[in-house]
């Protein structure tokens, strides 16, 4: 398979450090290596790619974004999938094709949430590869939807990734996209707790100051 070129993405002008970072971010299973590595951001915010580069902290959506222009300078189009959840937070995924296969990489509190293999036939495939460890701290599985994607590069003439501008306006725009519902009522009402020794796992390492406080009952 040829290689992508890689190439700087357009509106933006990155800094002679940021471009070698990015060269060496060769592949998404690097990109997601490399946001492994950085610190869970617990504060609320949306801050740009290059903010993420400078403080070395991101949270799920700030990591999304970052993922998304490093993907991006592997010559993927920038792409956003939003899971919404109940009694949780939502998730936000970056994600490319490969061969015409889906796969992510994220940034996630919990160890289960974050690379996807290109390996999904299609974006419900990918997304319902989440559902039995998408759970919250006391164990209910809250996955309930998940997003079109959202082409970033709309916001180019903002300069999403290099800004120091908040960018809550695409966590905006990403909540309006239409959003398909993965359960039903009654299936909702007969899911089981995930188990135990999972949701330890899941949670090895997690900044507990990041983690979403669920309603018990």
């Amino acid at each position: 398979m040829r290689s992508r070129k890689k190439k700087k993405a357009p509106g933006n002008d990155w800094t002679r450090t940021e471009i070698a970072l990015f060269a060496k971010l060769s592949s998404p299973a690097r990109i997601q290596n490399y946001l492994n590595r950085l610190d869970y951001d617990s504060d609320y915010g949306a801050r740009s790619p290059r903010w993420v580069i400078r403080e070395k902290k991101a949270h799920c959506f700030e990591g999304a974004l970052f993922a998304a222009a490093a993907l991006r300078w592997l010559g993927h189009p920038p792409l956003l999938v939003d899971i919404r959840s109940w009694n949780d937070d939502d998730h936000v995924l970056a994600v490319f094709k490969e061969r015409n296969h889906w796969g992510a990489v994220a940034k996630s509190n919990y160890t289960v949430l974050r690379f996807r293999e290109p390996v999904y036939r299609s974006l419900r495939e990918l997304v319902m590869s989440y559902f039995d460890v998408y759970f919250n701290p006391i164990g209910q599985k809250t996955m309930r939807s998940y997003s079109l994607p959202l082409d970033l590069s709309r916001f180019d003439n903002r300069h999403w990734m290099t800004t120091d501008e908040d960018l809550e306006y695409i966590g905006d725009k990403l909540n309006a996209v239409k959003h398909i519902p993965v359960l039903s009522p009654a299936m909702i009402r007969s899911l089981s707790p995930a188990d135990r020794d999972l949701v330890r796992a899941g949670l090895l390492g997690a900044n507990r100051q990041g983690l979403f406080k669920p309603r018990k009952g």
